[in-house]
């Protein structure tokens, strides 16, 4: 299993990959299939519009939707935009929390070149009894 610094090493590699053979223009999703597929042809496992409920008083309100999450440690957000706003952040931090997870990653792939984020989480949630992550609880 690699270290959280190599995985991601490997998933930027990936994107500049997928940057590099598709260039600026296309919709996220196409940069998601094509990042999907080098991913798969790196060996990584990884989980797609990964869902994850969202609780507010103990009662499911609604659901993130996760562009990519690489071996059960790393988030990725895929963006096609002019420039990476805050919000974005605020958006990978949420998830990072409803994960449990510590690293997370934005790729632009509008910008050249490729426009590579690192993102952290600020605090840490807990899991349930039964050892399983039930989304964000607020």
């Amino acid at each position: 299993m690699l270290d959280q610094s190599e995985l991601t090493h490997h998933i930027i590699a990936a994107a500049i990959q997928v940057h590099q053979k598709l260039g600026p223009g296309f919709l996220e999703s196409i940069y998601e299939n094509a990042l999907a597929i080098e991913l798969e042809s790196s060996g990584l496992r990884f989980e797609r519009q990964k869902t994850i409920p969202i609780f507010y008083q103990g009662r499911p309100i609604g659901e993130h939707r996760v562009d990519l999450l690489v071996e059960a440690q790393v988030l990725i957000e895929l963006k096609a935009v002019a420039a990476i706003e805050p919000i974005f952040f605020a958006v990978v931090r949420s998830y990072l929390k409803a994960l449990n997870l510590e690293a997370g990653l934005i790729f632009n792939f509008a910008a050249i070149p490729l426009t590579v984020k690192r993102v952290g989480r600020e605090q840490r949630v807990g899991t349930s009894n039964s050892g399983k992550q039930e989304g964000i609880r607020i």
